[in-house]
C-alpha cells in the first residue's frame, strides 16, 4: 500500500490512491471528491477509511482517532434481550434481502433529525459491493415479515458495520448480536462500528486509537475466516 503524506485538505481525483489516515483532522476528516467504484471502496475500507457524506456535500472519506470496535469476544447481551433471543422472536437470515435492508436504512435514516447519509449513489455503490460478494445484510423476520436488520462490509477476518434498522422493537437488536456470534464462530476479529454511539457500546463495543485499529487491520484483512460471495443463511 502506497501513502501519499500530504497537509489537510485533501481532495481527490481519478488517480487511485488515499492520503495516509494519520493526516486527518481533528474530526476524522482525511479526503474530499473521488468517486464510490468498488475498487475505490475496497481500498478505503481496506486502508481504515471510509465515506461518509449527507446529500449536497462532496463526497468526504473518514479515519476517525479514537475508533469504536466491537471485539466479538466482548460482546455484552442484556439480560432482557437474552430472553427474547431464547424465545426465538425473529428468524435471522443472511444476505436474502439486501435491497430491502439498505433502502430501510436509508428511510430510516430520513426520518432522523440528522438525515441520512445513505444517498441514491451511496446505495447503488454497496449494490454493486454486495453483488460483488463483499457486502452483506442481516434480517430479522416474524410472521413472514421483515422486521429490521443490518447491513456492512466483509474484509478476511472484519465485518465493518454500516448501519442498521428496525419496524419492529428489539428485530435489529437481535440481528446483531446472531451476527457477532456468527463472526466469532468463523474466526472474524475484529467488527468496525466506525464512530461512537452509546447503543453500540452497551454491546460490549469500545474507543480504541486509530494506530491499533489499523494495527488490527493489517493483522486481519487478509485473514480468511469470512466466506466471499453469498453467505448462508444460519436459520
Amino acid at each position: 500500500m502506497l501513502f501519499l503524506k500530504k497537509m489537510f485538505p485533501v481532495l481527490l481525483t481519478r488517480e487511485f490512491w488515499f492520503p495516509d489516515p494519520s493526516s486527518a483532522d481533528s474530526q476524522g476528516l482525511l479526503a474530499i471528491g473521488g468517486d464510490l467504484t468498488p475498487e475505490r471502496l475496497l481500498l478505503a475500507y481496506s486502508s481504515g477509511i471510509f465515506p461518509w457524506y449527507s446529500k449536497g456535500q462532496p463526497l468526504l472519506w473518514w479515519s476517525p482517532d479514537p475508533r469504536m470496535v466491537l471485539f466479538p469476544e466482548e460482546l455484552h447481551v442484556p439480560r432482557r434481550l437474552r430472553r427474547i433471543i431464547r424465545r426465538q422472536k425473529f428468524v435471522i437470515t443472511f444476505d436474502r434481502a439486501f435491497r430491502q435492508v439498505i433502502e430501510a436504512c436509508a428511510t430510516a435514516r430520513n426520518r432522523s433529525t440528522t438525515g441520512t447519509w445513505i444517498t441514491p449513489d451511496m446505495m447503488q455503490a454497496y449494490l454493486h459491493l454486495h453483488q460483488a460478494g463483499y457486502v452483506h445484510s442481516v434480517e430479522a423476520w416474524r410472521d413472514g415479515r421483515l422486521a429490521g436488520g443490518l447491513y456492512g462490509l466483509a474484509l478476511g477476518g472484519i465485518f465493518f458495520g454500516e448501519s442498521m434498522f428496525f419496524n419492529e422493537p428489539d428485530a435489529s437488536k437481535c440481528a446483531f448480536v446472531f451476527l457477532v456470534r456468527w463472526l466469532r464462530e468463523m474466526g472474524a476479529g475484529l467488527i468496525d462500528c466506525q464512530v461512537t454511539t452509546s447503543h453500540l457500546a452497551r454491546f460490549g463495543a469500545r474507543e480504541i486509537s486509530r494506530e491499533d485499529f489499523l494495527y488490527h487491520l493489517e493483522r486481519l484483512k487478509f485473514a480468511r475466516c469470512l466466506p466471499h460471495g453469498p453467505w448462508q443463511s444460519p436459520s
